[in-house]
């Protein structure tokens, strides 16, 4: 539950007069992108019954280490709540920089919002001067941080509202979010528009043997739409731990083929694998061809050919990335023909210790049931195989080696609530529910990133698991990072970090950058595919 917070801010001694409404205070708990003019830093909420100018906010920077990284402080009117939902406390009529719509997705968009007050180069403490004149009934205002070019990914930001003045007096202010919030930096490495796309969904990650990041994506060019549609996978490479990424390339693109149009050749909801027994680098997809244009999930029907059911496809890169090779497809290796549907469960596969590779896969049978499982290959990707199923009514899931030949699957499971989870010993001929399957985990139903972190390989020397999804049972927000460090049995509370706490898709995929710092790659609220980097010391604070 929410808690919160009064605190009473004075223009001088408490002699002085104090403001007749009270300023309701809520800190934003959601990325600051680095490439952006404007990143909500507090949202205030004034009812303005008897005021009629709200003076100025004042800021407390005093404990902002990266207080240099910042290029200037803002203070922007919203505009009013309407009359019919003021019960309903809102903190903003609209999102005043849109995640969603090209070309409005790195400013405060002015439909919205008017710039009151500026500050460049601020320093410890900053007066946000307005006078500006208060309409009746609920007034909304938001502060605005916008980063230096060149600011650091690690950087974080500590602020606080010092005060707020209404009418000359001293307002007080009633906070609503938890105090010691800490804004973290990310890059927006696909926002709406981009390349003339409209929408960029389910990412992927991983690291290769040279610090390589790899990232994939659907590129979703008329809308957010799932398959069939035009739909390509997409795949942004960054050598610099994420700081910078390459342009966008295409890994996976099927454009006009068999005299059908690119929107009836869709491939998409990518999984990414590297190798580093080969150094090979897979991505693995499905490709739905002559559907018509509805959604694949019930389109795909029982049978092989493509005209029919959906293609499960791969390709691979030979060079970290940089090239990629024409589509493999592997349908006839591995799916039953009397499934609906296969694909593979989106985000990232692995190599087990003896080299066997491993995609978590999803599938619907002969009577509309989907199923969550894992594919490998024993042969570096020549051949691949699938025994059964670890759950009914499961869909995407991700796979992790908990030890020498043991597989942990954790699954989306459509009776919500929970995670699923299931571990084998045996490539998925036998199934074991895990003591932590629909008990552990919350989720509202929605993709989810687990990843395992072996104690050579991390500052800390303790094997980990590392977890993203939106911490919640219903709506798709409050992205959240956790760490267990008995297996997956427990996920403590003092192991848990909240990178975005507002509405977004909601589809995350974890990786380590290098021994020290984890990297996500998530549909956020405030790009289509932000970046976010943390040290696994933050996150793990159990000793």
């Amino acid at each position: 539950m929410r808690r919160f917070f009064l605190f009473l801010s004075w223009v001088g001694l408490a002699a002085i007069a104090v403001a007749a409404d009270t300023v309701f205070v809520k800190e934003a708990r959601v990325p600051v992108l680095l490439e952006r003019q404007d990143n909500v830093l507090f949202y205030l909420r004034i009812p303005a019954r008897e005021s009629r100018v709200l003076d100025g906010v004042t800021l407390d920077l005093s404990d902002c280490d990266a207080r240099g990284d910042i290029a200037a402080v803002k203070l922007y009117y919203g505009g009013v709540e309407a009359r019919q939902d003021e019960g309903k406390n809102r903190f903003a009529p609209v999102a005043y920089v849109s995640s969603q719509h090209a070309g409005k997705t790195l400013a405060a968009d002015p439909s919205y919002s008017i710039e009151c007050a500026r500050v460049d180069n601020p320093g410890k403490r900053i007066e946000l001067r307005a006078d500006y004149k208060l309409y009746p009934g609920v007034n909304f205002f938001w502060v605005s941080v916008q980063m230096k070019p060149g600011a650091s990914l690690a950087s974080k930001l500590r602020a606080g509202v010092e005060s707020v003045s209404l009418d000359g007096a001293a307002a007080l202010c009633r906070r609503v979010s938890p105090e010691g919030i800490e804004h973290r930096m990310a890059i927006g490495v696909r926002h709406a528009g981009d390349d003339g796309v409209a929408a960029f969904r389910i990412p992927g990650l991983v690291t290769t043997d040279r610090g390589t990041l790899l990232g994939v994506y659907d590129v979703r060019y008329n809308s957010s739409v799932d398959l069939q549609e035009h739909i390509d996978v997409g795949l942004s490479r960054s050598t610099d731990g994420g700081k910078s990424w390459e342009p966008m390339r295409l890994p996976l693109s099927f454009g006009e083929y068999g005299g059908l149009p690119a929107a009836q050749n869709g491939v998409g909801d990518p999984s990414i694998l590297f190798d580093p027994h080969t150094r090979t680098v897979w991505i693995a997809a499905a490709w739905t061809h002559g559907m018509g244009n509805q959604r694949a999930w019930w389109s795909s029907q029982p049978g092989m050919d493509m005209e029919r059911t959906a293609q499960l496809v791969l390709t691979k890169s030979t060079d970290d990335g940089q090239t990629w090779s024409a589509p493999i497809n592997i349908t006839s290796q591995v799916k039953d023909p009397s499934w609906r549907f296969l694909l593979q469960g989106p985000g990232r596969g692995i190599a087990m210790h003896d080299g066997t590779l491993v995609f978590p896969i999803q599938f619907i049978d002969s009577v509309g049931v989907p199923s969550a499982g894992v594919m490998y290959s024993r042969d570096g990707g020549e051949s691949w195989h699938i025994h059964n199923p670890a759950r009914s009514n499961t869909t995407e899931a991700q796979v992790v080696e908990l030890a020498d030949g043991v597989l942990m699957l954790n699954m989306r499971d459509n009776r919500g609530g929970s995670r699923a989870v299931a571990v084998t010993a045996d490539l998925g001929r036998t199934w074991t529910e895990h003591e932590s399957s629909r008990r552990a985990l919350p989720e509202p139903v929605c993709m989810a990133s687990l990843i395992r972190v072996e104690a050579d390989d991390n500052v800390l020397g303790r094997d980990l698991l590392l977890f993203s999804n939106p911490n919640t049972t219903k709506g798709r927000h409050h992205i959240t990072v956790k760490a267990s460090l008995d297996g997956g049995a427990t996920w403590l509370p003092e192991n848990q970090l909240l990178l975005d706490e507002e509405e977004g898709w909601g589809y995350t995929c974890l990786t380590m950058v290098d021994r020290e710092t984890v990297g996500i790659l998530y549909e956020s609220s405030v790009a289509h595919m932000t970046f976010q980097t943390f040290k696994l010391t933050e996150l793990v604070r159990k000793k």
